[in-house]
């Protein structure tokens, strides 16, 4: 419930709404104004999908292409308190691979990040064997003290 309060399909955007139960997936298309669920698919519908990952993104396909069929091209992801990790990304992907847009942002450029010259990733200068190792100043220390 505190997803949906943020959360809210429209006919423009319907909310993508998923449920992975232990035996069982569902996706539906639902628009929040009006109250109406505008394409739907499930594994109990589709014979041979199974709760797996490989059954997820069969499942995320199939439920694009039914969006898409019904002319839904943006959606708003409510993953129903599941994490957005294992099948619930792989419906996801899925589902954007079959033609469904996540965001009206469009997508951004990949950085590519470029070579340093060797010059500035050249290693420091250690110490050579040969340099003596500075010694401490001798101070006051527990032992002198005792013995004054």
């Amino acid at each position: 419930m505190r997803l949906r309060q943020t959360l809210k399909g429209s006919p423009d955007r319907p909310r993508m709404a998923i449920f992975i139960s232990n035996k069982h997936m569902y996706v539906q298309f639902i628009d929040d104004v009006a109250g109406n669920t505008l394409a739907c698919a499930s594994s109990v519908k589709t014979a041979g999908i199974k709760c797996t990952l490989a059954g997820a993104k069969t499942l995320g396909e199939e439920a694009g292409r039914a969006a898409v069929e019904k002319g839904i091209k943006n959606i708003v992801v409510d993953r129903g308190g599941f994490k957005f990790t294992g099948r619930v990304k792989q419906i996801v992907d899925a589902a954007v691979a079959a033609g469904l847009s996540i965001s009206d942002k469009p997508p951004k450029p990949e950085r590519v990040r470029e070579a340093k010259p060797e010059a500035e990733t050249a290693p420091k200068q250690k110490k050579s064997e040969g340099e003596p190792k500075q010694k401490k100043p001798e101070g006051d220390s527990k032992k002198s003290k005792e013995t004054k």
